[in-house]
């Protein structure tokens, strides 16, 4: 027989050791998580999160529901130490001041429509003219400037955002139903999984504008960056950036980077600087390796992959400083640089280009994959 006392201290150390196993299992769970969400602030009425994503090798990407914003790409260098490849703000605060696009998803129509104007069979659009005299990534209010619901994966770095953009919003024809999902693979490739379905026949070139600095450190320019894009031409433009409707051969030109050359090599002979579609020279419809970006001071190589037939690069012109990074250096022109994945700019007004029209019934459909790995040594 137990006496009172000795029952008394077993249950006491079966419920400490229970305690502590609850407590082990608890600190574990939160350790292993590979999406975790913090508050960020408010805007629209409506609460903005930031969630990061972790992966098997301590890669993180961290990504806001305010316009489904890639915040920052933390990545070891050569000598790995840590860095973000991209740029970003640390707080709410730095997206609401406007920025051009840092990080953002765009969106319903990523790049420009020129003069603002379109036509689906007989009718006729009007867009907000954001640039100029054109329309540029969604108008005055584009996805970028909107809260998406966020909902994270319960066992794998993923996050899955959706939005309702309203039948008239900006502009634009029919109810448009968004759904973009971001995962970070133990590849260190962050695939962007891009979905719609429309209930009017509209059109669609969803992107994301992450800028690219694979030092990690905007006091370096990209001009020394190596760039290859497997295209074997381009959309020259008009003074405006909007396509004249050409598709002209990249051989003997600046444009030609079917070979590995330096950004700087040749910009001086590009008005304005790099800021075109290049035509991908595709195979087929699957993901495919498109464009390659590495730099020698940090021994990183961004790739890139995609399903989509044009690929924006633009090498930072309209940087001027007037923004800051969140330990206060300037973002000068040229300090970083964006591989847009797309459809052509202006193709709805552009019968020879791939189209962009959506119809009730179809599916959008896209992926794009960024994979960041270590030139060899």
């Amino acid at each position: 027989m137990y006496s009172f006392k000795t029952i008394v201290i077993t249950v006491m150390m079966t419920t400490i050791l229970a305690a502590c196993e609850s407590g082990d299992q608890k600190k574990e769970t939160t350790a292993d998580k590979k999406v975790t969400k913090v508050a960020w602030g408010e805007t629209d009425g409506k609460q903005v999160d930031l969630f990061t994503l972790t992966n098997a090798n301590g890669v993180q990407v961290k990504i806001t529901n305010y316009g489904g914003t890639v915040t920052s790409w933390v990545t070891p260098d050569k000598n790995g130490n840590k860095s973000s490849v991209i740029l970003g703000f640390d707080s709410l605060s730095g997206y609401l001041a406007k920025p051009p696009y840092f990080g953002a998803l765009i969106g319903r129509y990523g790049n420009r429509i020129g003069k603002g104007v379109f036509k689906i069979d007989t009718a006729t659009y009007h867009l907000a003219t954001n640039n100029g005299a054109n329309h540029l990534h969604g108008g005055n209010k584009g996805f970028d400037k909107v809260v998406w619901d966020a909902t994270p994966a319960d066992n794998s770095a993923s996050l899955t955002l959706t939005y309702l953009s309203k039948d008239g919003e900006e502009g634009y024809p029919g109810n448009l139903k968004i759904t973009v999902v971001y995962t970070l693979t133990d590849d260190n490739e962050l695939l962007i999984d891009y979905n719609a379905e429309t209930d009017k026949p509209t059109v669609v070139n969803l992107t994301n504008h992450s800028y690219f600095n694979l030092t990690g450190d905007v006091s370096n320019t990209i001009l020394n960056h190596q760039l290859q894009i497997s295209a074997d031409k381009y959309t020259p433009v008009d003074t405006g950036l909007i396509p004249t409707g050409e598709l002209n051969e990249v051989k003997g030109t600046p444009f030609d980077f079917l070979q590995p050359h330096k950004i700087g090599e040749r910009i001086a002979s590009v008005d304005g600087g790099y800021d075109h579609n290049f035509v991908l020279s595709r195979k087929g419809t699957n993901l495919e390796l498109v464009a390659t970006l590495s730099d020698s001071v940090s021994g990183r190589k961004l790739e890139v992959f995609t399903t989509e037939p044009g690929l924006q690069f633009y090498s930072g012109n309209f940087l001027d400083g007037k923004f800051k990074t969140s330990d206060g250096k300037p973002i000068n022109q040229h300090t970083a640089l964006c591989l847009e994945t797309q459809h052509f700019p202006d193709s709805p007004n552009k019968p020879n280009f791939p189209s962009t029209l959506l119809k009730p019934g179809e599916k959008y459909h896209t992926v794009t994959k960024y994979k960041v790995s270590l030139l060899k040594q």
